[in-house]
């Protein structure tokens, strides 16, 4: 019925807000802003009716949880970076239906998912910073996603990213960008030096072992970035232990994925992160119920350490 037609791991940098406005930062994130509207942009060719985003600053720590209200409106301040998020306003339609199939089908499947259709919760800026330059004017229903998960499996956020892309596949009359909203090495800087950082990564290990993972997305080498995620994720200091990009991948198949990484903003560090806006093409994958690679990664992996 339903067609997943675009993924991507995208940034949310707050300092893109903060780049809108006079000062020393004025349009320093403006290629990360470009970024963003190039994937709005080629998420209405494909016409995307609604995009899903699994943000890495819901933080839960029970279950998984979906943000499906259907209209979102207000003004956010961040509780974290009150200095570069201030008085943001948002508004974009939600879309209750389509939040519900994905929960349930998440249950059904064996990740136990709670949606939320009826809620005064607003989503966080791992969700609001991307629909700022991505949405501007409304055009995409939003659905919102928990990713920063606490005590959670990687496996089972992999599992629950195939669950959805099978739900909006079989049960959804509709097309649908998921949205991976995440750094990759998220070690900020040490306070006091985050003006020093603003432009650059924590330190030399973790930004070779950013490169060397986006060399491995460019040339497909998903096998091997699947089984180092867990590590990755604790000793790259991973934004949300990296459970995002753990339900991309499940959504593409896991370790069968065979698609190749399309840059669209050029890896770049802020107040200490590596940060990317990269599509990664869907490509078809088997008609089993779930790819081996997927069921395997269930029985194989062990949660990351609960470190925020």
């Amino acid at each position: 019925m339903g067609k997943l037609a675009l993924t991507a791991k995208i940034t949310h940098v707050p300092s893109m807000y903060l780049s809108e406005f006079e000062g020393p930062r004025k349009d320093t994130r403006k290629a990360a802003i470009e970024g963003h509207q190039e994937i709005a942009r080629r998420c209405r060719e494909l016409g995307v009716d609604t995009l899903v985003v699994f943000d890495t600053h819901w933080l839960v720590n029970a279950n998984y949880h979906i943000n499906c209200a259907p209209h979102f409106k207000g003004v956010y301040t961040s509780n974290e970076l009150p200095h570069f998020i201030k008085d943001m306003p948002f508004e974009s339609p939600g879309n209750s239906e389509l939040g519900v199939i994905l929960a349930q089908a998440a249950t059904d499947f064996g990740v136990e998912t709670l949606a939320h259709p009826a809620t005064s919760l607003d989503p966080e800026y791992g969700t609001l910073v991307p629909l700022r330059y991505m949405n501007a004017d409304q055009h995409f229903k939003v659905v919102s996603v928990s990713a920063l998960c606490t005590v959670h499996n990687l496996a089972d956020s992999a599992r629950l990213g195939w669950a959805m892309r099978k739900a909006v596949e079989e049960q959804y009359d509709g097309t649908v960008a998921f949205l991976a909203s995440g750094s990759l090495s998220h070690r900020f800087a040490q306070n006091g030096q985050a003006p020093e950082f603003a432009h650059k990564i924590w330190s030399p290990f973790l930004e070779m072992l950013d490169h060397s993972v986006i060399d491995m997305w460019k040339n497909a080498q998903w096998k091997d970035f699947c089984e180092m995620l867990p590590e990755y994720a604790a000793k790259g200091h991973g934004e949300g232990f990296m459970h995002d990009t753990a339900m991309l991948l499940g959504a593409l198949g896991w370790s069968e994925y065979d698609g190749k990484a399309d840059i669209v903003t050029p890896y770049f560090g802020a107040s200490g992160t590596g940060q990317i806006n990269v599509i990664l093409p869907v490509t078809p994958q088997s008609g089993a119920a779930i790819p081996a690679a997927v069921a395997s990664a269930a029985q194989g992996y062990t949660p990351v350490s609960t470190r925020l």
